[in-house]
């Protein structure tokens, strides 16, 4: 079963550019200059990750008896959000249990899970695209759950390049030039998140959100997104997904602001 995705669109909103096998030339130069998100396709192929991932029991043989950190609940502004620290293969037996309806769903979310079980690190490979403007990785995190997990509307500080190894996400993607629009918290810990919920938009409180432009797209097995710095995403996955996540660092900052 797929969840439905958001019900907004509007003549506010565009569909994420997608380029199949994009050379590292013409994503620094198209892209990654401008501070511009897309979609690439077919570059992952190789990884020995998408055709393992999809075996749960491959992966309770190689993580099962790790104890991993979980989030519980809707997202981490809900106020019943909670972590447990529970074994891969509890984990493994929630998410096949979850279903599209749960209310509840466990999610392993930005964990760096690789650097734990070094067997699963070796099913991936770091894309060249992380290496563009002399970049240096920052940060290698896995994201796995079941469908209906939610990452609320925020942005990150790195460039950003988003795997999509199993299943598919939803994303919606706001322009930096949108933060005041979106309304972050003024709170230091939770400024890089949005007060608006865009799975039930409150247009009283928030009057600015909507007629702000915005682009969007799911993001299928096998394809990767590059989110440039600061820009706002909203991601929801739509079935059992489990994705890689790669930030790096710039030497050049013409993009850090964009």
């Amino acid at each position: 079963m797929v969840l439905q995705i958001l019900p907004i669109r509007s003549l506010s909103s565009k569909i994420v550019a997608k380029r199949s096998a994009l050379s590292l030339e013409a994503f620094l130069c198209e892209y990654f200059l401008s501070g511009s998100p897309v979609i690439i396709t077919d570059c992952m192929a190789h990884w020995p990750a998408t055709t393992r991932w999809n075996d749960m029991d491959y992966l309770r043989g190689v993580a099962g008896d790790r104890t991993v950190p979980v989030e519980v609940g809707k997202n981490y502004l809900c106020s019943d959000w909670k972590q447990d620290l529970i074994t891969f293969s509890e984990f493994l037996e929630r998410v096949q249990s979850n279903g599209c309806t749960s209310k509840v769903p466990t999610y392993l979310a930005q964990h760096q899970l690789f650097d734990q079980i070094n067997d699963l690190r070796k099913d991936i490979s770091i894309p060249e695209y992380c290496y563009a403007g002399g970049g240096e990785l920052r940060s290698l995190n896995a994201w796995f759950g079941p469908a209906g997990t939610v990452t609320p509307l925020h942005h990150d500080p790195h460039h950003n390049i988003l795997a999509q190894v199993v299943g598919k996400k939803y994303v919606r993607l706001y322009s930096a030039s949108c933060s005041e629009e979106l309304y972050p918290y003024s709170e230091t810990m939770l400024c890089n998140s949005s007060q608006v919920d865009l799975d039930n938009i409150d247009e009283v409180e928030f009057p600015k959100v909507r007629d702000l432009e915005f682009i969007d797209c799911i993001l299928e097995e096998g394809e990767m997104l590059y989110i440039p710095p600061k820009w706002w995403h909203y991601v929801r996955s739509m079935t059992t997904s489990f994705s890689v996540s790669f930030w790096w660092s710039s030497d050049s900052g013409s993009s850090m602001v964009g």
